[in-house]
């Protein structure tokens, strides 16, 4: 497609998201979550039309070559349609997040100061994969308010086109307005570029998807991003740790489904319960088809293990293979996560309260557990509905990313004649 055609796409687009945001941002609780109610029922009453226009984007990946891990990633079966059916209904009992006072101040003065949340305007998602982000971020985009223009990539182009279809049509139906909704009917890689600096239109860009494609939208956006890069996930097992637990919590983190940012790639283990735990682990990695590379204290308790190289510490595999380092002590496992890892999700399986204690205040990292799986940074188990995104920024939002993440504020100032 010529690079004139996709600007005045695309500027359409902006235009008419630009027109429906200052709808949406005045539309109340009630019309909102009709129409989330009415998407929900579409995308159940579509199942099959969803599956057979996924079934060709599937065909055409195991053409190209993808892996298994990407597969699922873009696999739509009638469980996880009903899933974002079910997100969009959890969405219609969450708090509206539009129109909530923050702060009053009454100045000496007698002017009265409200700060109040409002939608941030017009988002646009720039995916990969994942067809179910069409619909996690159209709905969470539509509660707080906002305009959002969904650009997927070409390997879910089918499916991607299929929901957004279903989903304008169940909200116009219902009172949505015209723009609100839109998917970027193209896949040229110039088109993200454009995307990214329609400042006029645009007023936040969220990418979801590989390092690439993230590290492509920076550089290139003249709109603020929220992002984050790769998800290098750890668990670090400590010496006072349940074994049988822990050897639970590795195996989740690890097997439950190792194509997501929020899996875990790299395990610590204490040395002083190493050449127990290590047996025990590598046994039941192994059953799970999983490759492990250690560093050379592993390698010597694990023989089946491969080297570990410098690369590996910080390597999102989004696969079954696990990078996995005896530690001295909590302090050594906490200063090699915030070295390699990339501030996503980093948990440590302890009972020992001083331990505990040292790595949640000390890991500098979005979302930090204690004796449980990363495999739950997710906004669903967050209880916050579908999720917009997760973000390892500092400003704005951090973690996953509901509808308060997508709202932002203005005040608002009455008073009774003063002048300064």
């Amino acid at each position: 497609m010529a690079i004139e055609d996709m600007k005045n796409t695309l500027y359409q687009m902006g235009e008419k998201a630009k027109i429906a945001s200052y709808k949406l941002a005045a539309m109340s609780p009630k019309d909102k979550d009709k129409c989330l109610n009415a998407m929900a029922d579409a995308l159940e009453l579509a199942a099959d039309e969803i599956k057979k226009e996924n079934e060709k984007d599937l065909v055409a990946g195991q053409e190209k070559g993808l892996s298994q891990a990407m597969l699922d990633r873009l696999k739509l079966d009638d469980e996880r349609i009903k899933g974002m059916a079910d997100g969009l209904r959890i969405l219609t009992t969450l708090e509206d997040p539009v129109g909530k006072e923050l702060d009053t101040i009454v100045r000496p003065n007698g002017l009265k100061i409200q700060k109040v949340s409002v939608p941030l305007g017009v988002i646009g998602i720039i995916f990969e994969s994942r067809p179910n982000v069409t619909v996690d971020a159209a709905g969470l985009c539509l509660k707080a308010g906002n305009a959002v223009i969904l650009r997927g990539g070409s390997e879910a182009i089918h499916s991607n086109l299929a929901l957004g279809h279903i989903l304008n049509r169940a909200g116009l139906a219902t009172g949505l307005p015209e723009g609100a909704v839109q998917l970027v009917p193209f896949t040229d890689r110039e088109g993200v570029g454009i995307l990214c600096q329609m400042d006029n239109y645009v007023d936040l860009v969220i990418p979801r998807g590989g390092e690439g494609l993230i590290r492509a939208v920076v550089t290139q956006a003249t709109i603020p991003v929220i992002k984050h890069y790769k998800g290098v996930c750890h668990q670090f097992v400590d010496v006072s740790a349940d074994i049988e637990m822990a050897l639970d919590i590795v195996e989740n983190s690890k097997c439950h489904r190792p194509g997501v940012c929020n899996a875990m790639e790299t395990l610590i283990i204490h040395q002083d319960i190493a050449e127990e735990f290590s047996a025990k682990v590598a046994e039941r990695l192994f059953g799970r088809g999983v490759e492990l590379r250690g560093d050379s204290s592993f390698c010597d308790l694990v023989p089946e293990a491969l080297e570990a190289s410098e690369g590996d510490w910080s390597e999102e595999y989004l696969d079954l293979i696990l990078a996995v380092r005896i530690a001295d002590s909590v302090e050594s496992a906490i200063s090699h996560i915030n070295k390699y890892g990339s501030h996503h999700s980093d948990g440590i399986i302890s009972n020992e309260r001083a331990s505990i204690e040292l790595f949640l205040n000390q890991v500098d990292s979005s979302t930090v557990y204690v004796n449980a799986s990363t495999r739950f940074t997710d906004g669903g188990e967050f209880g916050m509905g579908c999720e917009i995104g997760i973000s390892t920024d500092k400003l704005h939002a951090r973690g996953p990313m509901g509808l308060p993440e997508l709202t932002t504020y203005k005040y608002l100032v009455v008073g009774e004649g003063q002048i300064r």
